[in-house]
């Protein structure tokens, strides 16, 4: 493995693909450095951007000892271009180009597709933090408000990746994208971000939570696919973002959890034993386990939708060129060509849901849906045992995959998260059961009330059972008092 795990930070951009000596990009992404921050202070986290935050910033790309946490302003924050360390002698593990020596530039035949990959992707890092830019001032501790932040700035980090590699290998056309990134704003009329998940609002602090734990793990999946890219550098960039990843998953999973588990020690606590006994455990101050479900049920369903149909030629197109893989693609036991194999979906026809198998090359979006849907199970399950811990007769489940859907084969059905077939009318009656409705919002919204006490909690959620950092409990994540 060739030794580039060390951080440079003689530039304004710390980097470790030695910016230093490639003045071109640097001077291009110097230029570009002034019209990141105005947008961070534009669209970014408002009303704390001259706060001191404990925030981590990595100085070194090795699992081990990569980090070092200190009191940062955000817009101080020294975002960067990360690369995990090149593996020597790497081959493409799939596609048409198996075997041969990964490319160090983008082949001319690909340089389109691998262009949009990288800008969808870049496009989603700053759209989340457009979405999450108001919660800060309803934290409910300053443990979350830090999370929130820490997210924040490493979701700034990974347009950063996708920018640099945009400057540095794709020429006029990829400072032009680079630029564009900085002008699409979420939830815009005139210019909204390219998919639909990261036009949706970011109202509370449970939607936070769902959304780092689905949405987050969503692009889990998708840099997991990316790193496998023969393209090396886009491989690099996506094994390091992953490591950042994995904190955003636990910010979301953990902040689930603990929701769960203050409301089952509430309802403990004053002898309510039926979950469905909402307005007396929401006179608690609590969130209702089945309002938490339908919460489960919007963002699962939203997360689906970002892989797309499950029958897609450009997937297909993507895998054969060697470009975009799949989830852990060189654990998989098959010839990694897949001309001749088949996977088996769902599709709903003629009012009628019907099992089938597919060209296995055409149904790699079903594939890596299915890869994610294994993998947020775990979540429940870990939600489901807080559950069973308080002794209360409940258990929070997925969605059936057609429930709620705006792309793909269901995307015309009505569909109960059981997967059950409804008629539209049954559908339009029963689906404040299914999804929030606008006062399980207002409610919600309602709860979302500061807490800025060093080691203090709002009453509807509990504390962590560990600190960032192993800080103690009554650690100060932020100075909001003396900053």
């Amino acid at each position: 493995m060739l030794n580039n795990s060390q951080v440079e930070y003689d530039t304004i951009i710390p980097n470790n693909v030695s910016l230093s000596s490639d003045k071109r990009v640097l001077k291009a992404l110097e230029r570009w450095h002034p019209g990141y921050i105005d947008w961070w202070k534009d669209l970014g986290p408002v009303g704390f951007q001259d706060m001191l935050v404990y925030l981590r910033t990595a100085i070194n790309v090795d699992k081990d000892g990569w980090a070092t946490f200190d009191y940062v302003k955000m817009p101080e924050y020294r975002w960067g271009i990360l690369l995990a360390p090149q593996k020597e002698g790497r081959t493409i593990p799939f596609g048409d180009h198996i075997g041969e020596p990964v490319w160090q530039e983008v082949p001319g035949e690909y340089r389109s597709m691998l262009r949009r990959l990288i800008v969808i992707q870049g496009d989603t890092e700053p759209a989340s933090i457009e979405q999450q830019r108001f919660l800060g001032s309803t934290a409910p501790s300053l443990y979350d408000m830090r999370n929130l932040f820490q997210v924040n700035v490493e979701e700034g980090r990974h347009l950063w990746a996708m920018v640099y590699l945009l400057q540095k290998y794709f020429g006029s056309d990829g400072r032009e994208e680079a630029n564009e990134l900085l002008k699409r704003q979420s939830g815009s009329e005139d210019a909204p971000r390219m998919l639909g998940a990261f036009n949706e609002s970011t109202p509370d602090w449970l939607s936070f939570f769902m959304f780092t734990a689905f949405t987050d793990r969503d692009g889990k999946m998708q840099l997991e696919a990316l790193a496998q890219s023969g393209f090396d550098p886009l491989s690099r960039t996506c094994r390091f973002m992953l490591t950042e990843e994995a904190h955003h998953m636990f910010v979301g999973e953990n902040g689930v959890r603990r929701v769960i588990k203050k409301t089952c020690e509430m309802m403990n606590k004053a002898g309510i034993s039926n979950p469905y006994d909402i307005s007396k455990i929401r006179e608690l101050g609590v969130i209702d386990l089945p309002t938490i479900q339908k919460k489960i049920n919007l963002h699962y369903s939203l997360s689906l939708d970002l892989f797309g149909s499950e029958i897609s030629t450009n997937a297909a197109n993507t895998y054969t060129a060697g470009v975009k893989g799949r989830f852990w693609e060189t654990k998989i036991k098959d010839d990694h060509i897949l001309k001749n194999d088949t996977y088996p979906i769902l599709e709903f026809t003629d009012g009628q849901i019907i099992n089938k198998k597919a060209p296995a090359l055409l149904s790699l979006n079903m594939r890596l849906r299915d890869d994610y849907t294994k993998d947020t199970a775990v979540s429940i399950k870990r939600w489901n045992r807080t559950i069973e811990e308080a002794k209360i007769n409940f258990e929070m489940k997925l969605p059936f995959e057609g429930f709620n859907r705006k792309i793909g084969t269901f995307m015309s059905a009505n569909i109960s998260p059981l997967g059950d077939i409804l008629t539209k009318d049954t559908w339009d009656k029963d689906k404040g059961k299914f999804l929030p409705t606008t006062d399980d919002n207002l409610f919600i919204e309602s709860l979302m009330k500061p807490v800025s006490e060093p080691g203090r909690y709002a009453d509807w959620i509990s504390a962590p059972d560990l600190g960032i950092d192993n800080k103690p409990g009554d650690f100060e994540y932020v100075k909001i008092h003396d900053s």
